[in-house]
This record gives C-alpha cells, structure tokens and sequence, in this order.
C-alpha cells in the first residue's frame, strides 16, 4: 500500500523543492488529499484553537447532540441510517463577509480566535493555490483569479464533533461524498481517526497527524485543471470512543464566478479531452450540489453541461446510476 502523502512546507524552501513540489504534483494528480506539516500556522495556535473548540463543544453542544440521538432513538437503531450523519456542526463564513460575531454561543475569545484562524488559511490557501499554478504551468494567481468573481472568493468553516457511537456498523460519521468547492483546508483531532477517502476501490485512513492541516480538492479545481486533478470521494466513520474533532475551511469560487477548464490547459489536450468538462455559474453549480451531495459527481457535471447546452432550464433532480 503506498503512504499517504505528507508534505513538508518547509522543504520548498531549500535544495529539495523541486522533489517537494513533484511530491504535491503526484498528490494532486493521484490522491485528491495530501497532509501539510511544517506549514505557516504556529502550533501553538492550533493548540488553543484545538482548546477552545473542545471546550465549546463540552459546554454548549454536547448536551445537543445527547437529545438529538434520544429524539431520534439513533441509540437503539437496528438497520443502516442513510439520510443522517452522526456529526454536531455549526459554521462560520468569512468572505465575502463574516459570521463570527453573529454566531449565537461563542464566548469572545473563540469568535477572536476563529477570526485570526480564518486569515491564517485563507493565506495558506491562496500559497497552495500558487503552487497548484506552477505545477500545472499556469501563471502565478490563476487560481485565485478564477475564483474571485465579482467580489472575491467565498470562504467560509466548518465546525464539526463527531462523538463517540454505539452502533458504527449503522451510522457514518459523515457520509461519503465530493467536496463541491475549490481547495479545503482541515485542521483535525490527532487522537481519534476516522476521515477515510477513496482510492482505487479501497477505503484509505487519513492519518491523524499532530499539528497537520490536511488538504483536499474540490470539485471545481477537477473542472478548472480538465480532471488532471481529481476531487476525490471521503466519508467519516464513526467510532464507538472518543469525540473527534474537525474544523474544515472551505476556499472556493466566489458566487458569480464563471468556471470552466484552463484555456492553457485545454491548448495541450487531445481533442476528445476538450469537451469533458462543462462552464458554469459557480452558484448554480451549488444549487445542484445542495441537492446530491451524497450522489457521484459526474452526472452533476453532464447536468451542467446540460444547462451549458441550453437544453433545460432549470436546476432539478436528474437521474443518477
């Protein structure tokens, strides 16, 4: 089995860039996922971020969770839940414009915290943005321009806890599915495991790492690189111990913002490569992804193609296999 691929940023600095940046390439164009250590968040911020997180979760969503399970009796369930996950969640926005000081529950120095976090990845985004560039051979801040539409890109996290699960075998953590945005950044609990992707028809671990951000992609990075990068299928397994946490920061196309495949890119592919991947709205895309997120990717594409073409005229449900 080939090892999950970790990245050290700090490698990019030095005589062994050119390895560390085929390292990302082979990731990107292989994986879907990669793991970032020796990155540009202080570790000592991720501790009391990890901190603040946990202590929110024990104070003002553990009690939640508890009679959320009791109403819905998911204690004593005894066939497979396939509408549900076994997740407390709450979300944040950035850009174009904040939430954290209207999100009902934070105490001050969280939503501070959370703040300063924010900035943090959405620089780190936009570097791994530039690096995504360079190895495919687009200029510098393609990416990012491709994502800013008329008011930037949008930007925005997901809280979540996973507590601990009586009956695993019948409930997923977070059930398997594509990322519909740009890049995800994940900062992740280090004890308790669970994050799974897909590849080559196996369910891989991804490594709980101290102080890591993990990194996947979305599926708009598939459509803007013609699926030289893939987004990639994951789920979350629940575990019978321990509460896992995971914040989950989402850097994608602002709402206005066109997508399509490269136009550079599209230059060096065959002919019957140029017309796999549909132009859209990022918006309207979302309207789709609300929809079907559990479902494949793929005919969410040809139904964007779909639109694309004209031929229908509206966002509805369409047919999967």
């Amino acid at each position: 089995m080939e090892n999950f691929p970790v990245i050290n940023m700090e490698k990019l600095n030095g005589v062994d860039r050119v390895v560390t940046m085929e390292k990302i390439k082979d990731a990107c164009e292989n994986w879907g996922f990669f793991e970032l250590e020796n990155h540009s968040i202080p570790v000592e911020f991720l501790d009391t971020v990890e901190k603040l997180t946990k202590d929110h979760y024990g104070k003002c969503m553990e009690q939640r969770f508890k009679e959320f399970v009791a109403n819905k009796a998911l204690d004593g369930v005894q066939s497979e839940i396939k509408d549900m996950d076994w997740e407390s969640t709450f979300y944040l926005k950035h850009l174009p414009e904040s939430t954290v000081f209207q999100v009902p529950d934070l105490n001050d120095e969280y939503r501070k915290v959370m703040k300063e976090f924010a900035l943090k990845l959405e620089g780190l985004a936009e570097e791994l943005l530039d690096l995504l560039c360079e190895n495919l051979g687009l200029e510098k801040g393609y990416l990012k321009n491709a994502f800013y539409g008329s008011k930037g890109p949008t930007f925005g996290t997901k809280v979540s806890n996973y507590p601990p699960c009586p009956k695993p075998d019948l409930v997923k953590g977070l059930r398997a599915h594509t990322d519909a945005g740009g890049i995800i950044l994940l900062f992740q609990d280090d004890k308790v495991s669970g994050l799974q992707l897909l590849k080559d028809g196996d369910w891989i671990d991804v490594p709980p790492m101290r102080h890591s951000i993990v990194v996947n992609l979305g599926d708009q990075l598939e459509v803007i690189t013609n699926g030289k990068y893939k987004s990639v299928e994951h789920r979350v397994i629940a575990q019978t111990d321990g509460t896992r946490m995971s914040i989950a920061s989402f850097y994608n196309p602002g709402s206005d913002a066109v997508i399509c495949p490269a136009p550079a890119l599209l230059e060096k592919e065959a002919e019957e490569k140029k017309g796999i991947y549909p132009k859209f709205v990022f918006e309207d895309y979302m309207k789709l992804y609300g929809a079907l997120k559990f479902q494949a990717k793929e005919p969410r594409f040809e139904a964007m193609k779909a639109v694309e073409g004209g031929v229908v005229n509206n966002l509805g449900p369409i047919a999967t296999v």
